[in-house]
């Protein structure tokens, strides 16, 4: 089993329910030591992608099964860099999302994504 980061107040980092795994929205928490060690959008935008994949991993799921998606930017400038670390984890057919310039997140990271995946096919 993968480590995933903790949950940084009082929520759990997924929940499944029938078909679904709900994933609360993740930040560049490294899981291994549970620190933000990633500085730049990219970066943290990778271990973003990082443990979400872990999670569903865990739930013996892949990006494949993901349907939905919520990004969340500190900048809505960074929407490029974040997109172009997204698509590196995701492929046809891709998942909904939305993208949100919000004013402040978690920790003072820069990206924080949430994901709904399918069991299904």
């Amino acid at each position: 089993m993968k480590k995933i980061p903790e949950a940084v107040g009082p929520y759990s980092a997924f929940r499944k329910a029938g078909d679904f795994l709900y994933i609360s929205g993740q930040i560049a928490i490294n899981p291994e030591n549970q620190q933000i060690e990633a500085v730049t959008v990219e970066d943290q935008a990778r271990q973003v992608l990082e443990n979400l994949k872990a999670i569903l991993e865990n739930n013996g799921l892949s990006t494949g099964n993901v349907i939905k998606t919520t990004v969340l930017l500190d900048n809505i400038n960074d929407f490029v860099a974040v997109n172009n670390i997204y698509a590196e984890y995701f492929t046809e057919p891709y998942p909904a999302r939305s993208a949100f310039a919000v004013d402040k997140l978690p920790k003072g990271v820069l990206v924080e994504i949430e994901a709904i995946a399918y069991f299904g096919k």
